[in-house]
């Protein structure tokens, strides 16, 4: 069932559904995907970069890479097109992090867990070398 929220963009009253925005907004998106798309099929526009594309189709590059995201723009088609890395802002095509920066992050992340593994070793080292002492007189 449908619940009442308000426009992710405009921020008018709707029926949420599938969709985060309201009707009228969709279709401004729709018209600007298809703008951006009917830029992009002419051969010689191939080839463009998200800057060329912005300024000839006056679509926010915001929008752009949201198409591109939810894999309506597809950079196999579209060689030039694609967006920032989250982290170092190198141009990638999928996902949020660039090859480079997912590698760092997988090191970084192993050394972290090998860092608790040896805590946690050490921890039952210790562990094992306490002696407890009990007074039989207290027992």
């Amino acid at each position: 069932m449908a619940e009442l929220a308000n426009c992710a963009q405009c921020g008018n009253l709707f029926l949420k559904g599938t969709r985060t925005i309201c009707r009228a907004c969709y279709e401004k998106e729709e018209e600007a995907f298809q703008k951006v798309y009917q830029f992009m099929r002419q051969r010689k526009n191939r080839e463009a970069t998200m800057t060329e594309i912005v300024e000839h189709t006056g679509v926010e590059e915001e929008l752009i890479i949201k198409f591109i995201k939810e894999k309506r723009l597809l950079p196999t088609e579209f060689p030039n097109i694609g967006y920032p890395c989250s982290h170092c802002g190198k141009k990638i095509t999928s996902g949020n992090l660039c090859q480079a920066c997912l590698e760092k992050l997988r090191k970084d992340l192993e050394q972290h867990e090998e860092l608790e593994d040896r805590m946690n070793e050490k921890e039952e080292r210790e562990k094992k070398r306490t002696y407890y002492m009990f007074d039989d007189k207290e027992l």
